[in-house]
């Protein structure tokens, strides 16, 4: 297929090509700058310059592909509003990116005993309730015959395969314990946390491109772990001995912003990908999350 891929230069978007062109795709991926799009060529992958705003763009390369993957924004609505409608009608397959934080609390480092699988009714906190208004809109496209998919990644780790090699939540992490002496995670820890490997999370989009239904949505995980283990984890890495170091809800917002302070540092997300393994055939086999890091 010829595949029209959002987020080309980016984590997991560099991944998921990387894993499409090894199995025989071509990938075209939409790009910002000539020097990314120069960075795309020399991995094989044909750039298209532009941005999520332009609709007109991004209309075309939909018509003109065999399959869309978006990667790029998880929340940019106008960029899904202008893929979907030119697919009406195809067939075609259109995978939208979204993340588990959409089931996430403000637990502020506290635990949680709830765990979502992919059909598990919840109710989003304000944080993530445009992002789930996305979400519906991208599976309100298989009732106008396009194969509507949203994939939702938990916290990924792991090195990506394309031109962006580092992954968001344990890279920060790092740095903040770098930065501070010591690893540090909000209140207790305790907070729960499902994971994935990036190059796992690539074969769940390739899988899903050959074979997904519309409509469906998928979680994707390999296990959890709490925040505190992450931070364990790294002061080990580092030569610390497992040391770690509470920030107040204060503190934590002041370093990573309110977003991400309250739906992923200090959030519980517990989901299970039954849905992939079940339906997919999807098997993770990376090494686990406080396995990569202490490596």
């Amino acid at each position: 297929m010829r595949v029209f891929l959002s987020g080309a230069s980016g984590y997991i978007g560099g991944s998921v090509a990387a894993a499409l062109r090894a199995t025989g795709h071509t990938v075209l991926g939409l790009v910002r700058s000539p020097q990314k799009a120069e960075q795309l060529r020399a991995l094989g992958i044909e750039p298209v310059l532009g941005n999520l705003d332009d609709g007109a763009l991004l209309a075309r390369f939909a018509r003109e592909a065999d399959a869309v993957i978006h990667t790029a924004d998880a929340d940019h609505r106008a960029a899904v509003e202008a893929m979907l409608p030119a697919l009406a009608g195809s067939g075609k397959a259109f995978i939208h990116t979204s993340g588990s934080s959409i089931v996430g609390d403000q637990a502020w480092g506290e635990p949680s005993e709830k765990t979502y699988e992919d059909e598990t009714p919840f109710v989003p906190g304000p944080g993530r309730a445009a992002r789930v208004a996305v979400n519906q809109r991208v599976l309100a496209g298989a009732r106008d015959g396009v194969r509507a998919v949203v994939i939702s990644p938990s916290l990924i780790y792991g090195t990506g395969r394309g031109a962006h090699k580092d992954s968001i939540q344990v890279p920060r992490l790092i740095a903040l314990a770098r930065k501070s002496g010591v690893a540090r995670h909000i209140g207790r820890g305790e907070n729960l946390w499902a994971n994935v490997h990036i190059d796992d999370l690539a074969d769940l989009y390739v899988r899903a491109l050959a074979k997904a239904p519309a409509g469906a949505s998928y979680y994707a995980e390999n296990g959890e772990n709490s925040m505190r283990q992450v931070c364990e984890a790294i002061s080990r890495a580092l030569g610390w001995d497992g040391r770690t170091q509470p920030m107040t809800k204060e503190e934590s917002i002041a370093e990573f912003g309110e977003g991400p302070a309250a739906y992923t540092y200090g959030s519980n997300s517990r989901v299970r990908a039954t849905r992939a393994r079940r339906e997919l055939g999807w098997s993770p086999r990376r090494d686990a999350l406080l396995d990569t890091i202490t490596a």
